[in-house]
């Protein structure tokens, strides 16, 4: 087998941050972000032929430097336990999630610089990244297609608005962002979780198949446990290398084969030769033209030098994130438009949702003592949502699916097992048992009374107002995060596990780093920000198609019908300026 080296890779996937440097202010299209969506809208926009500005916030990335995936703990300063006095006074909320640790840190803003404030008795925890790439370099890559239950459920329970698409509106898109991505995963052939463009899936550990197999026999395919659908390389796929499982992929990836944009979208986009992306510029607000009805550009602040500076475009694709693409929007308020930008309906900033997680059941699976695990697979199982999809449950709406994994103990198990000396370490340094884990994710309700406004007493590190958010579960996602811990339970018993112990954890919403919502799509202007493709319905040249969009949340990761979404929207974007329209 041929190997590329990691520098070789970077090299070829390197964007020329040389070319931000000019002074030119026009441009056919600008991109506000560098994430997720933002690099799809850069990538389909340059492709398009349009030339087009890309907004970043952050810094730039260099994967050979800043990717530390095989740094092991004892090279790091604090071996890898971080430098607690700076987590705890500069990144008190992004330490919350996982993936912000010694090694990742860098990769999550400085909550001193980035403030927002909350209601007294509704915390959330707001994670964010600024740099090029944004959160798409720590995502779980968990990635799963909507089905027409989650898009006509609103519609069906008569709560919140319809959503303006269906499934069959998306299905090519997915496809085709599949293709570029590559997802690895199997088919499955359930209506509520519509199979995607698979290469081959990851295999499953012997404890996975053993509680597999006995929710087949237990539960008559009404539950099914299957592989993960990760945008994770099983073979090479688009110059890019297969993954070796080497460690953790919040820490970058130096050989390419997880999805992000650093990866995979922004150096297509910087191959037409028709992209500048502009690292260190906080976006401000938006510019608006009332006589011609259309934004005409985008006020920015350069991070270093602290110089406003304004630059003008045609169409302008908000995709900052789904709670920072609200705010600018609501910090581009006009004579028209007082409380924010394209928002006479105002529904800018409401109805914001995050999945409920955190509930669950873990368990010893016994025997297979003579079975582990080789290498570190980064991706573990996936029930897909069994509730509420045949039959009505009497406790609560939509329903949830549950991630995990089964693996063998390592040596950890001895934080919680007594005992001292050479018979101490001898007793932890081989594989401890099975241990299987389900752990659940819930969709949330749409809800006004979740909402984001500006809050005008406070600034961030740039002298913009920065959000105050109000949110808090319903009813509906405590009684799904108690049904997770019963149906976790039972199928662990099915699978004749020990020592069941099942889990809720009250987290607040935002920590599941899948907030969505506030800036919504719908059919009637009246009671939507966005139509069916995304676009504004009172500035035609205005475009969001980030997280901000959704019109209710599902209980699948969202980040695929995000990128479906974007695609999509830059397609009848460009169709529209060839047409005049824009």
């Amino acid at each position: 087998m041929t190997v590329r080296t990691g520098n070789n890779l970077a090299s070829h996937a390197r964007i020329d941050y040389a070319r931000t440097s000019n002074d030119r202010t026009t441009f056919d299209a600008i991109v506000i972000g560098s994430g997720m969506t933002g690099g799809w809208a850069a990538k389909e926009l340059t492709e398009k032929g349009l030339d087009t500005l890309v907004l970043e916030a952050g810094r730039p990335i260099v994967p050979e430097q800043d990717y530390v995936e095989h740094v092991p703990s004892w090279e790091m300063k604090f071996r890898g336990m971080g430098d607690r006095r700076r987590l705890h006074d500069d990144q008190p909320i992004q330490s919350e999630c996982y993936a912000c640790d010694e090694w990742s840190s860098k990769f999550f803003v400085s909550d001193k610089e980035n403030p927002y404030t909350t209601a007294p008795d509704k915390p959330f925890h707001w994670i964010r990244g600024r740099q090029v790439g944004g959160r798409s370099i720590v995502w779980g890559r968990q990635s799963y297609r909507w089905s027409d239950l989650d898009f006509e459920a609103n519609l069906r329970e008569g709560i919140s608005i319809d959503w303006p698409i269906r499934y069959a509106d998306l299905a090519p898109w997915y496809d085709y962002v599949e293709s570029f991505i590559g997802i690895s995963g199997e088919a499955l052939g359930l209506p509520q979780l519509p199979d995607s463009r698979f290469l081959p899936p990851m295999e499953m550990t012997c404890a996975e198949k053993v509680v597999r197999e006995a929710i087949g026999k237990k539960f008559g395919g009404e539950r099914v446990l299957t592989i993960g659908r990760v945008a994770i390389l099983t073979q090479t796929h688009g110059g890019r290398a297969a993954c070796h499982y080497c460690g953790p992929c919040e820490r970058g990836c130096i050989t390419r084969s997880y999805f992000s944009s650093v990866n995979a979208t922004l150096p297509a986009a910087e191959k037409t030769g028709r992209m500048t992306l502009r690292p260190f510029s906080v976006v401000h607000s938006l510019m608006f033209d009332a006589k011609t009805r259309r934004a005409t550009g985008v006020r920015v602040i350069d991070s270093n030098s602290r110089a406003a500076l304004e630059f003008r475009s045609k169409v302008i694709f908000l995709c900052a994130s789904t709670l920072e693409s609200t705010r600018i929007l609501l910090n581009s308020s006009t004579t028209e438009f007082p409380n924010g930008l394209a928002n006479s309906s105002g529904q800018l900033g409401r109805n914001l949702m995050d999945h409920v997680m955190a509930s669950g059941a873990a368990a010893t699976i016994a025997g297979k003592e003579d079975r582990v695990v080789l290498g570190r697979r980064p991706n573990g199982i996936y029930v897909p949502r069994f509730r509420n999809v045949k039959t009505k449950s009497p406790d609560f709406l939509r329903g949830y699916g549950f991630q995990g994994s089964g693996l063998r103990d390592n040596w950890e198990r001895g934080i919680q097992q007594t005992g001292f000396g050479a018979d101490f370490k001898r007793s932890i340094s081989g594989p401890g048992p099975w241990r299987f884990i389900f752990y659940g994710f819930g969709e949330c309700l749409p809800n006004p009374n979740n909402y984001a406004e500006l809050d005008k007493q406070k600034v961030d590190a740039w002298g913009i107002p920065v959000l105050k958010i109000h949110c808090a579960w319903s009813q509906n996602e405590v009684a799904i995060r108690k049904d997770m811990t019963i149906t976790a339970a039972e199928m662990l018993d099915a699978a004749g596990a020990r020592d069941i112990q099942t889990f809720t954890h009250d987290y607040p919403p935002g920590l599941t780093v899948h907030e969505m919502g506030t800036a919504r799509m719908g059919r009637d202007a009246k009671s939507s920000v966005l139509n069916a493709q995304n676009q504004s319905h009172e500035i035609k040249n205005l475009f969001i198609t980030d997280g901000a969009a959704m019109v209710s949340s599902s209980c699948v990761n969202p980040s695929l019908t995000y990128m479906a979404l974007t695609a999509r929207a830059c397609d009848y974007a460009v169709a529209q300026m060839k047409k005049g329209e824009l």
